[in-house]
Protein backbone atom coordinates (compact mmCIF):
# COMPACT_ATOMS: atom_id res chain seq x y z
CA UNK A 1 0.00 0.00 0.00
CA UNK A 2 1.25 3.53 -0.97
CA UNK A 3 2.04 6.10 2.23
CA UNK A 4 -0.16 8.88 0.06
CA UNK A 5 -1.83 9.46 -3.62
CA UNK A 6 -1.65 12.78 -4.52
CA UNK A 7 0.33 15.96 -3.62
CA UNK A 8 2.54 15.82 -0.36
CA UNK A 9 3.86 19.61 0.49
CA UNK A 10 7.20 20.19 1.23
CA UNK A 11 5.82 22.14 4.53
CA UNK A 12 8.15 24.93 4.97
CA UNK A 13 9.20 26.08 8.42
CA UNK A 14 7.73 28.99 10.00
CA UNK A 15 10.20 31.06 11.98
CA UNK A 16 9.40 34.43 14.01
CA UNK A 17 11.56 37.54 14.45
CA UNK A 18 14.10 35.74 16.41
CA UNK A 19 14.71 32.98 13.34
CA UNK A 20 13.01 30.41 16.26
CA UNK A 21 10.42 28.01 15.00
CA UNK A 22 7.00 30.52 15.17
CA UNK A 23 4.35 26.75 15.95
CA UNK A 24 0.94 28.92 16.06
CA UNK A 25 1.94 29.75 12.95
CA UNK A 26 2.84 25.96 11.96
CA UNK A 27 -0.33 24.99 13.51
CA UNK A 28 -2.20 27.52 11.34
CA UNK A 29 -0.14 26.27 8.18
CA UNK A 30 -1.23 22.59 9.13
CA UNK A 31 -4.48 22.80 9.48
CA UNK A 32 -4.72 24.90 6.10
CA UNK A 33 -3.36 22.07 4.03
CA UNK A 34 -6.26 19.85 5.70
CA UNK A 35 -8.98 21.97 4.71
CA UNK A 36 -7.37 22.68 1.23
CA UNK A 37 -6.84 18.94 -0.03
CA UNK A 38 -3.35 18.55 0.84
CA UNK A 39 -3.04 14.68 0.95
CA UNK A 40 0.37 14.70 3.19
CA UNK A 41 2.92 16.55 5.34
CA UNK A 42 6.34 15.89 3.95
CA UNK A 43 8.29 17.84 7.39
CA UNK A 44 11.65 18.63 7.99
CA UNK A 45 12.88 17.67 4.70
CA UNK A 46 15.07 20.81 2.59
CA UNK A 47 12.00 22.94 1.77
CA UNK A 48 11.72 22.82 5.91
CA UNK A 49 15.21 23.95 6.27
CA UNK A 50 16.22 20.96 8.15
CA UNK A 51 19.55 21.14 7.68
CA UNK A 52 20.05 24.61 9.39
CA UNK A 53 17.48 23.10 12.50
CA UNK A 54 19.09 21.18 15.90
CA UNK A 55 18.18 17.49 16.65
CA UNK A 56 16.04 19.10 19.43
CA UNK A 57 14.06 21.41 17.19
CA UNK A 58 13.72 18.97 14.55
CA UNK A 59 12.35 16.50 16.62
CA UNK A 60 10.15 19.11 18.42
CA UNK A 61 8.80 20.35 15.11
CA UNK A 62 8.11 16.53 13.99
CA UNK A 63 5.89 15.66 17.27
CA UNK A 64 3.81 18.90 16.95
CA UNK A 65 3.66 18.07 13.22
CA UNK A 66 1.75 14.38 14.54
CA UNK A 67 0.02 15.37 16.85
CA UNK A 68 -1.58 18.40 15.24
CA UNK A 69 -2.07 16.54 12.30
CA UNK A 70 -3.37 13.33 14.41
CA UNK A 71 -3.72 11.21 11.82
CA UNK A 72 -5.60 13.05 9.48
CA UNK A 73 -3.50 12.95 6.67
CA UNK A 74 -0.11 11.08 6.66
CA UNK A 75 2.92 12.59 7.65
CA UNK A 76 6.27 11.64 6.13
CA UNK A 77 9.47 13.26 8.08
CA UNK A 78 12.79 13.80 6.69
CA UNK A 79 15.48 12.14 8.23
CA UNK A 80 18.53 12.02 5.98
CA UNK A 81 22.25 12.84 6.80
CA UNK A 82 25.87 12.78 4.76
CA UNK A 83 26.27 10.63 8.06
CA UNK A 84 25.06 7.37 8.19
CA UNK A 85 25.29 7.49 12.37
CA UNK A 86 23.47 10.39 12.39
CA UNK A 87 20.61 9.18 10.12
CA UNK A 88 20.04 6.05 11.67
CA UNK A 89 19.80 7.03 15.04
CA UNK A 90 17.78 10.24 14.24
CA UNK A 91 14.98 7.88 12.39
CA UNK A 92 14.94 5.68 15.12
CA UNK A 93 14.23 9.29 17.02
CA UNK A 94 11.44 9.66 14.84
CA UNK A 95 9.67 6.61 14.36
CA UNK A 96 8.11 6.53 17.89
CA UNK A 97 6.46 9.69 16.91
CA UNK A 98 4.34 8.83 15.24
CA UNK A 99 4.76 9.26 11.89
CA UNK A 100 3.65 7.62 8.68
CA UNK A 101 7.02 7.52 6.63
CA UNK A 102 10.31 8.86 6.47
CA UNK A 103 11.81 10.73 3.46
CA UNK A 104 15.82 9.81 3.32
CA UNK A 105 18.25 11.64 1.12
CA UNK A 106 20.76 10.27 -0.73
CA UNK A 107 24.12 11.18 1.57
CA UNK A 108 25.13 14.41 0.57
CA UNK A 109 29.04 15.90 0.30
CA UNK A 110 30.59 12.82 0.79
CA UNK A 111 29.74 11.67 -2.73
CA UNK A 112 29.49 8.13 -1.67
CA UNK A 113 30.60 5.01 -3.75
CA UNK A 114 27.87 2.71 -4.42
CA UNK A 115 28.97 -0.08 -2.12
CA UNK A 116 28.67 2.95 0.75
CA UNK A 117 25.04 4.75 -0.56
CA UNK A 118 24.33 0.91 -0.45
CA UNK A 119 25.33 0.13 2.72
CA UNK A 120 23.99 3.97 3.86
CA UNK A 121 20.29 2.72 3.29
CA UNK A 122 20.69 -0.80 4.37
CA UNK A 123 21.55 0.06 7.81
CA UNK A 124 18.69 2.74 7.97
CA UNK A 125 16.39 -0.15 6.70
CA UNK A 126 16.89 -2.05 8.88
CA UNK A 127 17.04 -0.23 12.10
CA UNK A 128 13.72 1.58 11.66
CA UNK A 129 9.78 -0.38 10.91
CA UNK A 130 8.66 2.44 9.35
CA UNK A 131 8.20 2.42 5.53
CA UNK A 132 10.74 4.68 3.56
CA UNK A 133 11.19 6.96 0.19
CA UNK A 134 14.66 7.25 -1.50
CA UNK A 135 14.90 10.65 -2.42
CA UNK A 136 17.02 11.21 -5.37
CA UNK A 137 18.16 15.07 -6.11
CA UNK A 138 21.28 15.16 -7.64
CA UNK A 139 21.59 18.97 -8.17
CA UNK A 140 21.55 19.33 -4.16
CA UNK A 141 23.80 16.32 -2.87
CA UNK A 142 26.13 15.97 -5.94
CA UNK A 143 25.03 11.85 -5.82
CA UNK A 144 22.73 10.22 -8.83
CA UNK A 145 20.92 6.33 -7.49
CA UNK A 146 21.39 3.96 -10.39
CA UNK A 147 18.86 2.64 -11.83
CA UNK A 148 20.96 -0.86 -10.55
CA UNK A 149 21.48 0.41 -6.76
CA UNK A 150 17.64 1.42 -6.60
CA UNK A 151 16.96 -1.84 -7.77
CA UNK A 152 18.48 -3.76 -5.04
CA UNK A 153 17.80 -1.08 -2.01
CA UNK A 154 13.79 -1.85 -3.57
CA UNK A 155 14.07 -5.58 -2.35
CA UNK A 156 14.45 -3.54 1.49
CA UNK A 157 10.74 -4.32 2.80
CA UNK A 158 10.57 -1.32 3.83
CA UNK A 159 12.09 0.82 1.41
CA UNK A 160 8.71 1.52 -0.36
CA UNK A 161 8.98 4.53 -2.86
CA UNK A 162 11.52 6.78 -4.34
CA UNK A 163 11.10 10.44 -4.66
CA UNK A 164 12.75 11.78 -8.41
CA UNK A 165 13.96 15.06 -8.47
CA UNK A 166 16.84 14.16 -10.97
CA UNK A 167 14.57 16.20 -13.65
CA UNK A 168 15.36 13.69 -16.35
CA UNK A 169 12.55 11.76 -17.57
CA UNK A 170 14.25 9.35 -19.19
CA UNK A 171 16.03 8.26 -15.64
CA UNK A 172 12.28 7.92 -14.17
CA UNK A 173 11.01 5.77 -16.87
CA UNK A 174 13.53 3.44 -16.18
CA UNK A 175 13.15 3.67 -12.61
CA UNK A 176 9.15 2.81 -13.53
CA UNK A 177 10.19 0.24 -16.14
CA UNK A 178 12.98 -1.49 -14.04
CA UNK A 179 11.70 -1.23 -10.11
CA UNK A 180 8.11 -1.41 -10.75
CA UNK A 181 7.09 -2.38 -7.16
CA UNK A 182 8.21 1.17 -5.76
CA UNK A 183 6.35 4.17 -5.52
CA UNK A 184 7.40 7.29 -7.62
CA UNK A 185 6.81 10.63 -6.00
CA UNK A 186 7.90 13.84 -8.64
CA UNK A 187 10.19 15.75 -6.68
CA UNK A 188 9.78 18.34 -9.67
CA UNK A 189 7.37 20.39 -9.33
CA UNK A 190 7.33 20.81 -13.14
CA UNK A 191 7.25 17.03 -13.90
CA UNK A 192 3.86 16.49 -12.05
CA UNK A 193 2.09 15.12 -14.57
CA UNK A 194 4.87 13.15 -16.53
CA UNK A 195 5.67 11.40 -13.40
CA UNK A 196 2.06 10.21 -12.99
CA UNK A 197 1.72 8.98 -16.94
CA UNK A 198 4.73 6.46 -15.62
CA UNK A 199 2.71 5.46 -13.01
CA UNK A 200 3.59 7.78 -9.99
CA UNK A 201 1.44 8.29 -7.19
CA UNK A 202 1.73 12.01 -6.86
CA UNK A 203 4.68 14.85 -6.11
CA UNK A 204 6.26 15.91 -3.02
CA UNK A 205 5.95 19.54 -4.02
CA UNK A 206 7.13 23.22 -2.77
CA UNK A 207 4.28 24.79 -5.15
CA UNK A 208 1.67 23.28 -2.85
CA UNK A 209 2.52 25.95 0.04
CA UNK A 210 0.83 28.14 -1.88
CA UNK A 211 -1.50 26.20 -4.43
CA UNK A 212 -2.34 23.23 -2.51
CA UNK A 213 -6.40 22.99 -3.50
CA UNK A 214 -4.36 23.17 -7.24
CA UNK A 215 -1.86 20.66 -7.09
CA UNK A 216 -3.98 18.22 -5.29
CA UNK A 217 -6.59 18.42 -8.40
CA UNK A 218 -3.82 18.21 -10.78
CA UNK A 219 -2.94 14.59 -9.48
CA UNK A 220 -6.27 13.34 -8.65
CA UNK A 221 -7.72 14.64 -12.07
CA UNK A 222 -5.18 12.01 -14.16
CA UNK A 223 -5.07 9.41 -12.08
CA UNK A 224 -9.30 10.23 -12.49
CA UNK A 225 -8.64 9.43 -16.19
CA UNK A 226 -8.95 13.92 -17.10
CA UNK A 227 -5.43 13.77 -18.48
CA UNK A 228 -6.64 17.12 -20.36
CA UNK A 229 -7.34 18.69 -17.27
CA UNK A 230 -4.50 17.63 -15.51
CA UNK A 231 -1.90 18.50 -18.36
CA UNK A 232 -3.87 21.82 -17.97
CA UNK A 233 -2.98 22.88 -14.68
CA UNK A 234 0.40 21.23 -15.28
CA UNK A 235 1.19 23.91 -18.00
CA UNK A 236 -0.80 26.56 -16.64
CA UNK A 237 0.99 26.74 -13.22
CA UNK A 238 4.25 25.46 -14.37
CA UNK A 239 5.64 29.21 -14.69
CA UNK A 240 4.56 29.80 -11.06
CA UNK A 241 6.18 25.95 -9.58
CA UNK A 242 9.82 27.26 -11.66
CA UNK A 243 9.43 30.79 -9.75
CA UNK A 244 9.42 28.98 -6.41
CA UNK A 245 13.36 28.23 -7.39
CA UNK A 246 14.62 31.28 -9.35
CA UNK A 247 16.69 31.27 -6.76
CA UNK A 248 17.70 28.45 -4.05
CA UNK A 249 14.85 26.91 -2.81
CA UNK A 250 12.91 27.53 0.30
CA UNK A 251 14.11 31.10 -0.24
CA UNK A 252 11.41 31.77 -2.97
CA UNK A 253 8.82 30.20 -1.85
CA UNK A 254 9.04 31.54 1.94
CA UNK A 255 9.31 35.26 -0.21
CA UNK A 256 5.96 34.01 -2.24
CA UNK A 257 3.90 33.42 0.89
CA UNK A 258 4.97 35.88 2.93
CA UNK A 259 3.86 38.67 -0.27
CA UNK A 260 0.86 36.44 0.00
CA UNK A 261 0.38 37.43 4.24
CA UNK A 262 1.23 33.55 5.52
CA UNK A 263 3.48 35.49 7.70
CA UNK A 264 6.47 32.64 7.75
CA UNK A 265 9.37 34.44 8.48
CA UNK A 266 12.81 34.59 6.42
CA UNK A 267 15.37 31.78 6.11
CA UNK A 268 18.34 31.18 8.26
CA UNK A 269 21.77 31.18 6.59
CA UNK A 270 23.66 30.61 4.69
CA UNK A 271 20.01 30.89 3.08
CA UNK A 272 20.21 34.92 2.34
CA UNK A 273 17.25 37.47 1.42
CA UNK A 274 16.66 37.30 -2.46
CA UNK A 275 18.03 39.57 -4.84
CA UNK A 276 15.25 42.91 -5.46
CA UNK A 277 15.16 42.34 -9.05
CA UNK A 278 14.12 38.68 -8.36
CA UNK A 279 11.21 39.92 -5.78
CA UNK A 280 9.73 41.77 -8.24
CA UNK A 281 10.03 39.27 -10.79
CA UNK A 282 8.40 36.68 -8.14
CA UNK A 283 5.56 39.17 -7.10
CA UNK A 284 4.62 39.67 -10.65
CA UNK A 285 4.17 35.84 -11.73
CA UNK A 286 2.32 35.52 -8.44
CA UNK A 287 -0.46 38.18 -9.25
CA UNK A 288 -0.04 37.17 -12.84
CA UNK A 289 -1.92 33.84 -11.51
CA UNK A 290 -3.99 35.87 -9.17
CA UNK A 291 -3.16 33.54 -6.32
CA UNK A 292 -5.21 33.44 -3.35
CA UNK A 293 -3.70 35.52 -0.44
CA UNK A 294 -3.54 33.95 3.43
CA UNK A 295 -6.74 33.41 4.53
Amino acid sequence: MSIFVGSGVALVTPFDENNQVNYKKLGELLEYHVENKTDAIVISGTTGEASTMTESERLNVIKFTVDKIAKRIPVIAGTGSNSTEIAVEFSKKVEVLGVDGLLVVTPYYNKGNERGIYGHYKEIAESVELPIILYNVPGRTGVNLSVSLVKELAKFKNIVAIKEASGNISYAAEIARQVPELDIYSGNDDMTVPILSLGGKGVISVSANIIPEVIHNMVMSFLNGDSKEACRLQLGYNELSNGMFIETNPVPVKEAMNYLGYEVGGCRLPLGEMYQENIEKLHSIIDRHEVKKWK
